[in-house]
Formats: C-alpha cells, structure tokens, sequence
C-alpha cells in the first residue's frame, strides 16, 4: 500500500525501536527521567529557547500554550485555515474559555499584516482582551507553505507594539527550515512559545515538544498536568525523539524533492487543478474536475494507493510524502492518476 494521507502514518525506525527498548528512564511528572531531560533540552537549543517540555501530541501542545498565555475570556487572533481553528476540537475555547478570533489565511499561509492589527481589540465593556496571536509554519492547508524570518519579525514588531505574545503551531517547523535552508532558531527567534511534532516526518512514534521560556514551560507543566498529559516514564518515546531530532531532519528534503516531482507531474493531466509551483515542502494540494472524488479514491484503493479527500464538494485531495514513499513509488502513483483519469 501507497499511503499519501498524512506524513504521521511513518513508523518508528529500526534505531528508534532500539533505542526506545533500552531507554534509561524515570518518571517524568517528577522530572527525574534522564532521557525526557535530554530530548527537552536538545528541543531548547534547535529553538533558540530556555527551556522545552515533552507532551504527548501537537494538539495538546497548542492547547497548553494557549491556556498558558491566555486566561478565560481573553481573545487570540489566527488564521481562518489554521490548524488551532479547524482540526483541535475547538479546545482553547471548550476547555480554557479562550475566544477565537478567525482571520483570513492568504494562499501562502500569512495573514496580512493590516488585518491582523485591525482585529487587535483596544479597551472596550464589549468586547474580550486580545492577548494572543497564533501562526502555523508550516502551513498545512495553504499547500505546506512555510513562513519566512522576514514575515515572523513583522508579526512580531505587531504583537510587541500591542503587547501581545506570539505562538507558533510549528508542527512541520523542520521542514520549513529545510525548505529555506536555514536553522529552526532562525524561525523561532521572534515568538514567544512554539510547537513542533516529532510523529510527523520525522518519524517517531508519538511526541511533540513545547518551547519557550523557563517561566513559560513551567506554566504550560502545570496545564500539561491539568489536561492529563504527564507522563511517567516516558524516556522510552523521548529515545525515539532524540533519533529523530538528530538523524532525521535532513532527510526531509527528500520528501520534498518527491512532492515537487508529483505535484509536476500530476499538474499535466487533465481533471486536475493544480499550481505546482506553490509546492514547497512535503504537500500537495489538488483540485480534481476530471470525475467524482469519491469514485477517484475507490479506483486509487484498487490499485493499493490511499489519499485523503479533504473536501467532498470541492473535490480537493491532499497528498503528503514521507520517509515510506519512495522515488519509484511516486512514480507508480503518478502512473495510475494518469490511467485513472485518462480512462474517464
């Protein structure tokens, strides 16, 4: 099976399973397990932060940071197809009390600078607090676009000229790096929290981390705490961790060398609405015209290929490459797009 659904279906590597079966550990809502320590820290240098805390999935991890900013009634502003809005159950709010505030996304993952200090409240009886702005790098339903230094800093000089703080969903923040080719630190500098998932392309098996300062992190371990994410001896996922963060980052460009291949080629075919050359990174986003997106999927399957329908009525497929796609496979998929549609 040819699996294009989500970079999260890759599986632990064989030096993680190793590693994760010989993991000093301790327990971890004691700070006392050395390998979560480890993982913790080294997520604090690639960050350019002071300090970093283990959690169990990115969802959590914005949910924390959030809560950790925030209080109940306060306000955040982030994108309209940001993941904190569509994917998180609306958390921030059904747990933390917290408001979202939706503005529109631009094709590359921004939200302009000009809206983003309109929708900043000023002192009002009406109206909630604004205390948060929330950005995604890279973006996920803006094609994996990810956001440059030059657009972190003008957001940030916003958020510091209203005294707001900043966080950064960088679920996929390694790939944006790799993308720009340069260091994660570089794309953290300006926030003042940030995200980033070791499940995705990096391959580990569950995991992500929050970065920030000292007084932060202690902050978002007590939310950590209250949302039921401490974990015990979890050493044996921060092992898994560590490999991924040392061994596996580099290897992203490869994922996006395949989805630049795939997305050029698929672009050729008739049916298939797509500009190749906002792919950037490991995704691809296509509009299909060429016959029914739920047919589409059911001749794909035969064919042992899977991709993911993220609107039914639009007929937009998203395809995201990972370390268990390989060149030739991406050539068998784009193979049957052809015979498929072609056929009709």
């Amino acid at each position: 099976m040819i699996d294009l659904r989500s970079d999260t279906l890759t599986h632990p590597t064989q030096a993680m399973r190793d590693a994760m079966a010989t993991a000093e550990v301790g327990d971890d809502v004691f700070q006392e397990d050395p390998t979560v320590k480890k993982l913790e820290n080294l997520a604090a240098e690639k960050t350019g932060k002071e300090a970093a805390l283990l959690v169990p999935s990115g969802t959590m991890g914005n949910l924390i940071s959030v809560l950790s900013h925030c209080g109940r009634g306060d306000e955040i502003l982030l994108g309209d197809r940001s993941h904190i809005s569509l994917y998180e159950v609306g958390g921030v709010a059904a747990l933390g009390g917290v408001h979202p505030r939706p503005l529109p996304n631009n094709s590359d993952g921004t939200i302009p600078i000009d809206l983003l200090e309109k929708g900043i409240r000023h002192t009002d009886i009406h109206s909630p607090p604004t205390r948060l702005i929330c950005l995604e790098n890279t973006h996920n339903f803006c094609q994996g676009t990810p956001l440059t230094p030059d657009y972190m800093t003008e957001v940030h000089d916003l958020a510091k000229k209203y005294g707001l703080k900043l966080h950064l969903d960088g679920a996929r923040i390694f790939n944006a790096a790799v993308a720009l080719k340069i260091p994660v630190a570089k794309l953290t500098e300006k926030v003042d929290s940030v995200m980033f998932c070791l499940s995705k392309g990096l391959s580990a098996p569950v995991g992500s981390l929050v970065c920030g300062s000292t007084e932060f992190i202690e902050k978002t371990r007590k939310m950590r705490k209250m949302v039921g994410g401490g974990m015990r001896q979890a050493g044996h996922l921060a092992a898994a961790g560590l490999i991924a963060l040392n061994d596996l980052v580099s290897r992203l460009q490869n994922d996006h060398e395949n989805a630049k291949t795939l997305a050029s080629q698929i672009s050729k075919i008739e049916g298939v609405e797509l500009d190749e050359t906002k792919v950037r990174t490991n995704i691809v986003f296509f509009k299909l015209t060429g016959m029914d997106g739920e047919s589409f999927i059911s001749q794909l399957e035969k064919k042992e290929i899977k991709i993911l329908m993220t609107d039914k009525e639009e007929a937009i497929f998203r395809a995201v490459l990972h370390r268990e796609i390989s060149k030739e496979q991406v050539e068998t998929v784009i193979k049957e797009f052809k015979s498929i549609l072609t056929e009709q």
